[in-house]
């Protein structure tokens, strides 16, 4: 009958932090931290640039991405960033990564 508890299948990989440490090193990496200016301008992760999840054209910035690339998003705390990978799988991005438990669980 109906599956009124249907969830879809998530499209991207949350990676903890050794996992996405190791793939952050690669040529076609790009890592993106969604959070706020603010946030960003805290403290970043080497290699990042900043596209606020919560900016009003933050789909927009995405679709204009080259999608043969790798992506590895992050957040404070992997919440934000596992929606935003959720987008970008939506888009038809093939290779996201979301860091799981964010920068607050960043041993590097």
């Amino acid at each position: 009958m109906f599956n009124l508890f249907h969830k879809q299948i998530k499209q991207y990989s949350d990676l903890g932090a050794e996992d996405f440490h190791q793939g952050i090193q690669d040529k076609d990496a790009v890592v993106i931290d969604v959070r706020t200016a603010g946030e960003f301008n805290q403290g970043k992760l080497p290699k990042a640039r900043n596209l606020d999840m919560m900016s009003p054209n933050f789909k927009q910035q995405i679709q204009n991405l080259p999608k043969d690339k790798s992506y590895y998003l992050y957040c404070r705390s992997g919440n934000r960033s596992g929606h935003a990978c959720a987008m970008m799988t939506d888009l038809g991005f093939e290779k996201v990564y979301n860091l799981a438990g964010g920068i607050i669980s960043w041993p590097y």
